[in-house]
């Protein structure tokens, strides 16, 4: 007979409150504060009126995590670290390199960047110098950035660099640095022996397939600075991106594998709890001590503790909400990571209704594989409304491919942490083992390649309050329902069939693409890509994004099977990377200014092989139901355009076309900056007067106040790539457009943006 859980969910409630209470105090917004502490008063209220001891701890910890989250905040707060800061002022500062860094290559106009973390110790500006200690993020970019990525942690530099304010919601300072770091002391002892494992974990791997080379770093360590672009969504619409984002899974991997090492050397007792809460230390160390790292160590000690011999369903959920309390009380901004929220509900997940599953499945499957199946169904239902919430879509395929890579993941973790610890004594036994976890990795990268190709791997689902709603009611119905289907093969196998041949068909996504869509901007990234429809099935396109996927995936769901004419703004990357998507789609013009400018964009504009005309002022273009009217067009860049680079002067040098159909019209400006828009304000005036604008330069800070304002647009959109190195769109920037009455919408939070005319007004539709 199966043991069902402690059904006493107080101990979650407790855990609840306490993260909620420091998600509170650490928003810095009053209101937030006084909300949390009015929810104190009315449970101490309640505690006094119902003599409830329950009650009475609950309004305890409201009160102590609240107050512990307002003082950490009010800390980093205040200081004449965070008046420079605010100030944006210019200092040299020494900082000490702490955790994981981020580097992204050059690609087209975007320069090469890195960020990491760090401890800020000393720092020099107008005229006096303070020694700190408080957290920053460091951010290079340019021909500076190579120097920062070879720089290991631990290492204290000093360099040149202008201040700026913590993102909202975090704790660290931005140091923006200004010039190559200069080494004052290299990492100390523990700081290189962390160092040397993972580098020569990185160099054992480096004989294997790209996929395999990339991904036993990444499984291993958490580091994914070898994934490129492309295997990374795949893993994403597969869910498999919990396998490299150093999990409580691979925790527990590594746990299982020195318990089973240290009982067959003979360690038993307090010496083998020692033995595991040193191998729980060394991982926290190896993988930089990140945030993430924390969490999962927490969630993997949690996990260890209620799967081990003789614990109870119960017991497992009470160690986890002692877990989320410890841990948001020494990290109070880990309240705040959706990676802290997805481990905490995938762990709970597991132990609330895994084991119930798995007891159902193993009545007539092997006990391996009942674990393996239920334990990814489990965390997917647990996390799936959050899931839903950051990407706007369902991953279909996320149980298959998490069930089939499964039984890899074990061996990959544990070759992979023989290679790092080998590398330090013996490179050749390293590469031997990283061999060994690279087929196990690279049958993973297969898995995510073949998943993520399947036409019905994920099913888009807009991010509103309703949809959420449903998800949420459907993963309550699959908890009540899961224990009676799983039980039986007759109800789980016809399910399962009806599952794996929905993979083979193209799902619809509710209210996507709205039936009378005038304008689409296309969720390209760090680009442009808009689609004006012109009836049956064609489309004026302007501009073409960074990437021919994520263009070719636009078109696709809009059924758009032909597009007679391209508007190109300018040449560069993330305006015409996508133009190869379009072979084969019935272009007859390319419309681009005289400008020919990098000529790495000119050469992609010339392989599409359609025949190009050159735009100018006044040209009116009718395609279909679209009227394109080009309002200005530069006849040469400014002086200082850069060639292969962005410049301004290319920027400037964007096209200006409006377009109306289907009753909306739209104003489009490519990358024009201030100056240009100046220009633009002044030959143009009256007639950029609009529905809808394209807000220039993906929302960047060169706004011309009165340029945007002469649109007076009802909608304003911003194509912009999530988490891009330029700080686009600038808060700035979408004030001033709020503050004209527009409605603002962005591609890197709500996805593919389209306005249709319903009657007398526009319709924003988001999340295509």
């Amino acid at each position: 007979m199966s043991e069902r859980p402690d059904t006493d969910a107080r101990p979650l409630v407790l855990a609840a409150a306490g993260w909620a209470a420091m998600w509170l105090a650490t928003s810095a917004d009053p209101r937030w504060c006084a909300a949390g502490g009015a929810g104190a008063l009315a449970c101490a209220a309640w505690a006094w009126w119902r003599r409830s001891a329950f009650w009475l701890a609950l309004a305890v910890v409201l009160v102590a995590f609240g107050a512990t989250g307002a003082w950490r905040s009010g800390a980093l707060a205040t200081g004449p670290v965070v008046e420079l800061a605010a100030d944006r002022a210019s200092v040299v500062a020494r900082v000490r390199l702490e955790g994981a860094s981020r580097v992204r290559e050059a690609s087209g106009v975007r320069p090469p960047w890195w960020q990491g973390g760090g401890r800020l110790l000393a720092v020099e500006g107008r005229g006096a110098a303070w020694s700190t200690g408080v957290p920053v993020s460091v951010v290079a970019s340019g021909e500076d950035a190579a120097a920062w990525a070879a720089l290991a942690p631990g290492t204290v530099v000093e360099t040149r660099a202008r201040l700026a304010p913590a993102d909202p919601g975090g704790a660290d300072v931005v140091v923006r640095a200004r010039e190559p770091p200069e080494v004052v002391a290299p990492p100390s002892g523990p700081d290189a022996a962390v160092a040397a494992v993972r580098a020569g974990l990185r160099a054992a791997a480096a004989p294997l397939d790209p996929d395999a080379r990339a991904l036993v770093p990444a499984l291993v360590l958490g580091d994914t600075s070898g994934m490129s672009d492309d295997l990374a969504e795949r893993f994403r619409i597969c869910g498999l991106t919990h396998l490299t984002a150093v999990s409580g899974a691979n925790l527990t991997l590594l746990l299982v594998f020195l318990r089973g090492v240290a009982v067959v050397v003979g360690v038993r007792g307090r010496w083998l709890t020692g033995v595991l809460l040193a191998g729980v230390a060394a991982f926290v160390a190896v993988c930089l001590g990140e945030p993430s790292v924390v969490r999962a160590a927490a969630m993997g000690v949690v996990g260890m503790a209620a799967l081990g011999r003789g614990s109870r369903p119960g017991r497992g959920v009470r160690h986890l909400a002692t877990a989320v309390l410890v841990v948001v009380l020494l990290d109070p901004w880990l309240s705040r990571s959706v990676g802290f929220g997805l481990s905490a509900l995938a762990t709970f997940g597991l132990l609330w209704w895994g084991r119930r599953w798995t007891e159902a499945l193993a009545r007539w499957l092997p006990r391996p594989v009942a674990e393996s199946i239920a334990g990814a169904l489990a965390a997917q239902v647990a996390t799936e409304p959050v899931v839903v919430w950051l990407a706007g879509r369902v991953s279909v395929v996320g149980v298959l491919a998490n069930v089939v890579a499964a039984p890899l993941v074990g061996p990959a973790t544990v070759l992979g942490v023989a290679a790092a610890l080998a590398s330090v004594v013996w490179l050749p036994a390293a590469v031997a083992c990283a061999w060994l976890a690279g087929w196990c990795a690279q049958a993973i990268a297969w898995v995510a390649r073949l998943g993520s190709a399947l036409p019905g791997a994920a099913l888009d689902w807009p991010a509103t309050p309703v949809t959420l709603a449903l998800v949420v009611a459907a993963c309550a119905v699959t908890v009540v329902l899961a224990p009676r289907v799983l039980a039986r093969p007759w109800t789980c196998v016809p399910v399962a069939v009806a599952l794996v041949v929905s993979l083979g068909v193209v799902p619809p996504r509710p209210g996507w693409p709205p039936p009378s869509w005038a304008v689409v901007v296309c969720d390209v990234g760090q680009g442009d890509a808009t689609l004006l429809n012109a009836g049956g099935g064609a489309a004026v396109l302007v501009d073409a994004g960074p990437d021919p996927g994520a263009l070719a995936r636009c078109l696709t769901r809009l059924g758009v099977r032909s597009v007679p004419l391209v508007v190109v703004t300018h040449l560069h990357a993330d305006h015409v990377g996508g133009l190869p998507a379009l072979t084969g789609a019935g272009v007859r013009t390319i419309l681009t200014s005289a400008v020919r400018t990098p000529a790495s964009g000119d050469a992609l504009v010339t392989a599409l092989g359609a025949p190009r005309a050159e735009a100018a002022a006044g040209q009116v273009w009718t395609v279909g139901a679209v009227r394109l009217t080009v309002l200005a067009s530069p006849a040469q860049a400014g002086p200082d355009a850069a060639g292969e680079g962005e410049s301004s002067g290319e920027n400037d040098a964007s096209l200006l076309v409006r377009a109306d159909t289907g009753g909306v019209s739209v104003l489009l400006a490519g990358d024009v900056e201030t100056g240009g828009q100046d220009a633009r304000l002044r030959t143009v005036g009256a007639g950029l007067d609009v529905d809808v604008l394209l807000v220039p330069h993906h929302g960047s800070a060169r706004q011309s106040p009165g340029f945007l304002a002469a649109t007076t647009p009802q909608v304003a959109l911003v194509s912009v790539g999530e988490g891009n190195g330029y700080g686009h769109p600038a808060a700035r920037t979408l004030a001033e457009v709020g503050r004209l009455g527009a409605s603002v919408a962005r591609t890197d939070e709500q996805g593919s943006l389209a306005v249709s005319r319903v009657g007398d007004r526009l319709e924003l539709t988001t999340g295509g």
